[in-house]
């Protein structure tokens, strides 16, 4: 049952039960203070929050006019033109909604908010006074009666009938108030039912037309997210089929990317890092640029950046481009490496660097560069630059730290070569001139012995094998190529593939400290057959070749080694025909494959005239091979160091001519044996050692 009904006639009773109807009423008047206040509060809160959201969606709705996309090509479909406007639409959009969202809180507080503390302050705030005179009228009635009640009677009657007129008036008073008030609270409770409920429609009426204003906008948009559907759906469909075309664009340039890397018919661009030349005692350093060569005025232009330092861009040089010149890693210890000489200051020659091998021929074909000349014949004047340059050598720097390592500069080498080299300049005494340091005169000296100059040897010396021989040999070549070309998975390099057959084709019958001394070659001339097979089995030498001509570009199959550089060879130290079988059978030995079992023909035999096809040969197998004495049996064994070793990584040992090695072994890696020496363990290499 809901709050009983205030009579008026009770007013006068002021019974107990009239008391607890006037507290119920006024139980439920607070109740309405308290959710008036707290419905105030949460329509505040209600209102700041809508006001946040609005400041976030405008600040969105600006962002997106704000963008604008950008497209690849100098022009733009009606599509993109129309997802381009897209951005500055849906802007448009959200700032018309957000307008009729300011208006509906601008209702809200007026329709809802208002009216409701209105009320709140002014019925139940009236409400709250009549009760507080209420009380108060209450509090004087019943003590003026107890005090009338508790008079002596035996007061005069005039001071008693005084005493009744002031407690009847306060009565009557007290009762007027009784009606007032209980008049008072049963109003509001029956106006509480409209003024508060009335505002709460309006609120959700500007809601609802709030709603409806989004619905409106809606519909207008309509048409238009129709047509922008079109567009985007166009745009896809484009955008698959270009991707298509891209992913196989992609793919065929992923297969042969040197054919693609000319992105231009006049210019060619490109990574190099270019050396530049500091003060004493600074040296050098290399920048990277990022170079452009253009073809036809033959400037090349580099600007510095770095992609580690978040791809600052340096300034722009220009030169302009007199030659280029493939630099040798007799000249200097880097691969890839051009010399240019510019015009712009002459005599000043730019050494530059490439990222790889391909990158190097692509630099090479684009700047019209070309190999360098050395007319180095071994004749009379070769062998007496080659004396000379020994003897200054030995008498001027044979203490100097580097000696052989320590390169020369580039345009020094090449004058000194050509000097020494011309027969009408070549009686300079290197020992006694001061004009040429000793690190330029190694590096002549490196330069002259030029690999180029070794496979034009080999050549010939190949062809001067019978037919069958010269055949088998071939046969051999060729298939080792194909084993070096799979070295990404069989590891089995062009350099191990020398050190394992170099022993086992070419191991004399003797073992002597010559023949010891002649391991490095051996290597050296089974790299050399097998990186050049094509050329050497596949062209007959030219009539000019029979001793050291000048340097060929090197075939294309030519692999980089990948074990440390071997001691230079000299081809007139070694006949191939005294070394290869002449036999056309091909027997095995020890699990090791051996082309023939004649024995080898000495340097005396063959220079008396004795035929190297009736030389008695020795079978030809592996020095260092896992059968031989020595090597197998695991950690007990020693060898001894029969040349010199630096170490080129953490696990590998450094050695001199004599070192004594125990606990060695075969290792894993081809070419290589596992030893101590002095306490610590490494790699050492096969053919550097004597097994004890």
């Amino acid at each position: 049952m809901g709050l009983h009904p205030l009579e008026f006639s009770e007013c006068y009773l002021d019974s107990p039960v009239f008391r607890e109807k006037i507290k119920a009423h006024e139980a439920e008047l607070d109740k309405t203070n308290r959710f008036i206040k707290e419905l105030y509060k949460d329509g505040k809160n209600l209102i700041n929050a809508t006001k946040q959201l609005a400041l976030a969606q405008r600040k969105f709705a600006q962002s997106l006019g704000e963008f604008q996309f950008e497209y690849i090509g100098d022009a733009k479909t009606d599509d993109e033109r129309c997802i381009d406007e897209s951005l500055q639409e849906f802007s448009n959009f959200l700032k018309n909604l957000e307008d009729q969202r300011e208006l509906m809180m601008r209702n809200i507080t007026e329709t809802l908010m208002k009216p409701l503390e209105k009320f709140r302050k002014e019925q139940l705030g009236s409400a709250k006074a009549e009760r507080k005179k209420y009380e108060k009228e209450t509090e004087k009635y019943y003590s003026s009666l107890e005090k009338l009640l508790n008079m002596s009677a035996k007061k005069k009657e005039p001071q008693l009938q005084e005493a009744d007129s002031q407690v009847e008036t306060i009565r009557q008073h007290f009762q007027e108030e009784s009606l007032d008030y209980v008049c008072k609270l049963q109003e509001i409770q029956e106006r509480k039912k409209f003024d508060c409920v009335e505002p709460m429609l309006a609120f959700f009426q500007t809601v609802f037309t709030f709603y409806h204003q989004g619905f409106e906008l809606a519909n207008d948009f309509n048409h238009y997210k129709k047509a922008l559907q079109i567009n985007i759906q166009n745009t896809r469909s484009r955008f698959e089929g270009t991707r298509v075309e891209v992913f196989e664009l992609m793919k065929r340039i992923r297969e042969v990317p040197q054919e693609y890397r000319q992105t231009s018919p006049i210019s060619s661009e490109g990574y190099l890092y270019v050396q530049e030349k500091r003060p004493p005692p600074f040296g050098s350093s290399w920048v990277k640029r990022y170079c452009t060569f253009v073809k036809e005025q033959k400037i090349l232009h580099m600007v510095t950046f770095d992609h580690r330092s978040g791809g600052k861009m340096g300034e722009t040089e220009s030169v302009t481009l007199k030659s280029c010149v493939r630099k040798t890693t007799d000249m200097l210890d880097r691969r890839f490496c051009l010399d240019i000489e510019i015009t712009d200051r002459p005599g000043t020659v730019l050494t530059v660097q490439s990222l790889s091998e391909d990158d190097h021929k692509f630099w090479i074909h684009a700047m019209g560069g070309k190999e360098p000349v050395i007319d180095a014949q071994l004749d009379d004047v070769g062998l007496s630059f080659v004396k000379n340059a020994i003897n200054a050598i030995e008498a001027r720097g044979i203490n100097d730290q580097g000696l052989y390592r320590v390169v020369g500069v580039s345009s020094k080498v090449q004058k000194l070569l050509s000097l020494m080299i011309d027969e009408k300049s070549n009686d300079v005494d290197l020992s006694t001139c001061e004009d040429w340091d000793v690190k330029t005169i190694t590096s002549t000296l490196k330069l002259y012995l030029s690999p180029e100059s070794r496979s034009q040897a080999i050549h010939c010396l190949v062809h001067k094998l019978p037919e069958k021989n010269r055949l088998v040999l071939g046969l051999l070549m060729k298939h080792l190529a194909t084993v070096a070309a799979h070295s990404k998975l069989n590891l089995m390099t062009v350099a191990n593939l020398g050190v394992v057959f170099g022993p086992t084709l070419m191991r004399p019958q003797e073992d002597t400290v010559a023949a010891i001394m002649d391991l490095k070659f051996q290597n050296i001339v089974v790299e050399i057959l097998i990186e050049q097979h094509e050329k050497i089995f596949g062209d007959v030498p030219g009539a000019s070749s029979p001793g050291l001509s000048a340097p060929t570009r090197q075939s294309k199959k030519l692999s980089v080694r990948q074990n440390r550089p071997l001691a230079v060879y000299n081809p007139k130290t070694v006949d191939l025909q005294t070394v290869l079988p002449t036999s056309p059978d091909v027997c095995s030995n020890s699990d090791e494959a051996s082309l023939g079992s004649n024995e080898s023909v000495s340097s005396q035999s063959t220079a008396s005239g004795t035929p190297p096809e009736k030389a008695n040969h020795a079978p030809l197998l592996a020095s260092l091979s896992t059968d031989s004495p020595g090597v197998t049996g695991g950690g007990g064994k020693r060898a001894m160091a029969v040349y010199p070793c630096e170490a080129e990584h953490e696990s590998e040992l450094s050695f001199q001519v004599g070192a004594i090695f125990s606990a060695v072994a075969p290792s894993r890696e081809p070419g290589w044996l596992e030893g101590e020496l002095e306490g610590k363990k490494g790699l050492i290499p096969e053919n550097y050692v004597e097994m004890l």
